[in-house]
């Protein structure tokens, strides 16, 4: 979890996509670099990807960009629909409130709010799927696609159950808290417990403090969630996927097992896997260096591609 400085981050912007308006925002360092758009996870705000981990990016030589997924942060919210929980979610058979290529054009109406004719993409959890979509259903518009702790974009029901830790998602399922900045909080600690590497100590001061400081009514607001993973995907599967890709994964991910990542990277022709040692479903900051320097070279030999091999 994150939060962010009112200096780091431009005043928020809004694009449009219909009737949906989606907030977003622009590192203000690094401007004039390589365009890089950050989807977020499921039901959250854009604030959960840590600064220090964009500023690093920008370091890179990349100009940041994260947005608000329609049903999450300040982007609109869209009507309670009769399916108002997740795990019931992944099984229905059509979304009632909108699809999957919705989801995947609301990124490429961000970027044309920011006049961006292209952009690397960086999508993390949910926001994965979203950007394996984009690639697929706007490939003019990707220069890179970076998937981390996702699955992958075509999976649907009982496709996607293997791909996820079910007991981690029943602890979820039990959490319940009040609609309240303060059950928002104890919200985000919880979320941020699951989530944690299990085979290393979390630092339980630092996730409060985090916590405390991004109040997210969207880490435990359900029916929002279900919203988003009732999105049906109706496009081609991810295996047509032409777009220069990188798999990041969590090795300790306790919700979205790192055969998930294995399987997009088997899929996507070309794609490269990178299991990140002692990670779980979470931007730690000691991984920050690793994921940076991925997405860099990744980017970087996406513009020199090697050479073919001697004859």
């Amino acid at each position: 979890m994150s939060s962010s400085s009112p200096h780091l981050w431009s005043p928020v912007r809004w694009a449009e996509n219909g009737s949906v308006r989606l907030a977003f925002d622009q590192l203000t360092e690094q401007r004039d670099g390589e365009p890089l758009l950050l989807a977020t996870g499921l039901g959250v705000n854009r604030l959960w990807v840590p600064d220090g981990l964009c500023r690093m990016l920008a370091a890179q030589g990349f100009a940041v960009a994260r947005y608000d997924q329609r049903d999450g942060g300040e982007s609109t919210h869209l009507p309670p629909t009769t399916t108002r929980n997740p795990i019931t979610a992944l099984f229905a058979k059509r979304g009632e409130a909108y699809t999957a290529e919705d989801m995947a054009d609301d990124a490429a109406a961000v970027m044309d709010a920011l006049e961006w004719h292209s952009a690397h993409l960086l999508g993390i959890s949910l926001g994965g799927a979203v950007a394996q979509r984009v690639a697929l259903r706007h490939p003019d518009r990707v220069r890179t696609l970076t998937s981390m702790a996702a699955v992958p974009g075509d999976a649907t029901g009982l496709r996607t159950m293997r791909y996820i830790r079910l007991r981690t998602l029943a602890k979820f399922a039990r959490l319940k808290f009040p609609d309240t900045p303060e059950g928002a909080v104890a919200a985000g600690i919880a979320a941020s417990r699951l989530l944690a590497s299990p085979n290393r100590p979390l630092d339980e001061q630092a996730v409060r403090e985090a916590a405390e400081r991004n109040v997210d009514s969207g880490v435990h607001d359900q029916q929002a969630q279900s919203r988003q993973i009732g999105a049906q995907w109706h496009g081609p599967p991810i295996s047509a996927i032409a777009r220069p890709t990188l798999v990041l994964h969590g090795e300790d991910d306790p919700l979205i097992k790192p055969g998930a990542g294995k399987a997009i990277a088997s899929r996507v022709r070309g794609a490269r896997l990178v299991l990140l040692p002692g990670v779980g479903h979470e931007l730690p900051e000691r991984a920050w260096h690793a994921v940076t320097t991925e997405i860099r070279e990744h980017a970087t030999s996406a513009h020199h591609p090697p050479a073919p091999p001697a004859r």
